[in-house]
């Protein structure tokens, strides 16, 4: 943990390069860091895998909605200065989109046994700001923009007006026909182990950098204190806190968090920002969620936190290159996979 700022940001440049370098490299062999300890990495997808130029297009709407992206930019502006917090909601609701079926909109299905009313949805927020979008676009495109195209430009403006990054969003999303509860059980909830998490990220076609790199969403955003309170009092069965908090945000965060129902910001520091504070509080074991704190106590993911805590623009940059990867799992585009919702709530009635 005492690499100087400059060898992390070595050490961060490298890793980029040589997975963009080498992205048929097989990375599944298990290796051993410490006695009684096995890592496994990932297999980063092969380009086949992950060009999705062939399959979604920027131009998608040029001639049948040209002012798509004008709306929505419009909407999702109106929406975020209104509440600011809707904008790491969208990050959120993108998130669990993509993890279960891919990003198709199936999370705003709304109808018994949908994902939506899994207990894992139960406090996803922003459907209205999809919906206002939807309802404007129908308006003036009518049957043309899917919602899964909406869900991912949305997350990228409601990004942007936080000081978040931007990048390019190819289109030609197609609306998914099913969505089951069941399945959105398999989204993380913040209480997974790092193995857990690189497994789904892998899953996904995404690598150990992106799953550090897209956990740095939780430099904005608010979690329910009931989804900290073991961490507090209780953990794992000791009657005593979580070692790995500091005493003093421990202290905060007991105060903070008497009652389940209450909220308390990911990002203790710049809970407004979208920056790299993030890392920089991860350092100091401020990381809210056990997932958050575990990356830095990871030796997979703890000289990566160290690279980006220490490189603010390095962090920006690769968040935009991630989330355009995450917006492109598993994507429908082919008219018999799935349709354009003229409700992003329910699939079309044929």
């Amino acid at each position: 943990m005492s690499n100087s700022p400059f060898s992390l940001f070595i050490l961060l440049l490298l890793y980029i390069i040589s997975a963009s370098a080498h992205p048929t490299e097989d990375y599944d062999a298990p290796i051993t860091s410490s006695p009684g300890e096995t890592i496994y990495t990932l297999k980063v997808p092969t380009l086949d895998e992950t060009n999705m130029d062939d399959l979604l297009s920027f131009g998608y709407y040029h001639k049948t909605c040209p002012q798509f992206e004008s709306i929505l930019n419009r909407k999702v502006h109106e929406w975020i200065k209104k509440d600011y917090t809707l904008a790491a909601s969208l990050l959120r609701l993108h998130f669990h989109d993509c993890s279960v079926r891919g990003c198709d909109a199936s999370i705003l299905l709304n109808h018994d046994g949908s994902e939506r009313t899994a207990q894992a949805s139960k406090t996803l927020r922003g459907f209205e700001v999809i919906n206002d979008i939807k309802a404007e676009l129908e308006k003036h495109c009518p049957k043309t923009v899917s919602c899964a195209d909406i869900l991912t430009a949305a997350t990228r403006d409601a990004t942007v007006e936080l000081g978040g990054p931007y990048w390019a969003v190819p289109y030609g999303r197609k609306d998914g026909l099913v969505s089951i509860a069941k399945e959105a059980e398999m989204v993380p909830m913040g209480h997974e182990n790092i193995t857990s998490l690189v497994e789904f990220f892998q899953s996904k076609g995404l690598n150990v950098l992106d799953l550090v790199v897209l956990s740095g969403a939780h430099t904005i955003g608010r979690a329910s204190c009931g989804s900290i309170q073991y961490r507090l009092y209780n953990y794992q069965g000791t009657g005593k806190p979580d070692p790995s908090i500091d005493p003093k945000y421990l202290n905060f965060l007991q105060r903070k968090c008497r009652w389940a129902s209450e909220y308390v910001d990911l990002d203790a520091t710049t809970p407004r920002a979208f920056d790299s504070v993030y890392y920089i509080n991860l350092k100091k074991k401020m990381g809210l969620l056990s997932t958050d704190q575990l990356l830095y106590s990871d030796l997979r993911t703890s000289p990566l936190v160290s690279a980006l805590a220490s490189a603010p623009h390095i962090f920006k940059h690769q968040f935009a290159v991630s989330m355009a990867k995450l917006g492109n799992v598993e994507v429908l585009t082919d008219q018999d996979e799935g349709e354009i919702r003229t409700n992003c709530n329910f699939v079309n009635a044929h």
